[in-house]
């Protein structure tokens, strides 16, 4: 009697201690690049520890992406990504991946970083293709009667020089390069996502982009969810729902006002608006 006392005491006490299964929050928004000096991209020399922190957290159950991203580098969406596979592969953690406004080029290419991917009903996805845009001005330093002076050593080293005539040669090796990074990303794209069906390669690489409904019929994801739905039929009610809080950017830090906010809100909207513009409505 007494030990079966003791062992049931011991056994509450073990329930009481249990901690709750976690889900962690690992939120991914914004362009993805290096940044400037006022304002920080999304990269992974600013995600690695978060990333780290993530994984690194007690009875984890899943790591939760929260992603809403138009693209960006395509370096910086590799290394990401293979910084959170590799430690899920390596700690046994499942990702989930949640699609807010839009997981568009290199967006998307995080997305894949999760096991399942979910998206809200008018999330934008797809736009897996490589892109590279610029201006040229030759004509107009012409009128102004200035004249452009380069010297290099290597007749490619001043390629797609903005002040200087378009160039054939200079147009291929760009279109190499590009060509390269697409096929390494539908070669990544492809081996997550392997429900794709062959029929429909030429529309998903077309580098179109779909609301969630379409993008579900053309395998890019799996269900259309929001997160805490998912995470509640998935876990039940009784779980811990654990954030990576962002850090503040060094001008909010220093500032720590309003104005600090807003200034650098503003540095960061002006280039990401130009880019997910395409992707509004």
């Amino acid at each position: 009697m007494q030990n079966n006392l003791v062992t049931q005491i011991i056994s509450k006490a073990l329930l009481l201690i249990r901690k709750k299964p976690v889900v962690v929050v690992l939120k991914m928004s914004g362009i993805i690049g290096q940044g400037s000096g006022l304002k920080s991209g999304l990269n992974l020399s600013s995600f690695d520890e978060k990333i780290e922190s993530a994984f690194s957290s007690s009875n984890v159950q899943a790591v939760a992406l929260i992603i809403n991203s138009p693209g960006g580098s395509p370096v910086q969406s590799e290394l990401i990504y293979n910084k959170i596979r590799n430690l899920s592969q390596e700690k046994k953690i499942m990702i989930l991946s949640f699609v807010e406004d839009v997981a568009a080029s290199g967006g998307f290419w995080l997305a894949c970083a999760g096991d399942k991917i979910y998206a809200a009903q008018n999330s934008v996805i797809g736009s897996i293709g490589v892109v590279s845009s610029g201006f040229g001005f030759y004509k107009v330093i012409e009128k102004l009667g200035i004249e452009r002076r380069v010297y290099t050593q290597g007749k490619s080293k001043s390629i797609l020089d903005p002040f200087m005539p378009e160039k054939k040669d200079d147009i291929q090796i760009l279109k190499q390069v590009q060509k390269d990074i697409y096929e390494n990303f539908k070669d990544l794209v492809l081996s997550r996502r392997t429900n794709i069906e062959k029929k429909n390669h030429d529309e998903i690489f077309s580098g179109a982009f779909w609301s969630s409904k379409k993008a579900k019929e053309l395998g890019l994801i799996d269900e259309i969810g929001n997160f805490h739905s998912v995470i509640r039929e998935k876990f039940g009610k009784k779980i811990t729902i654990k954030k990576i809080n962002s850090e503040k950017s060094w001008l909010k830090s220093l500032l720590g006002s309003a104005i600090g906010i807003v200034m650098d809100k503003l540095l960061s909207s002006l280039e990401e608006r130009s880019i997910r513009s395409r992707y509004d409505l």
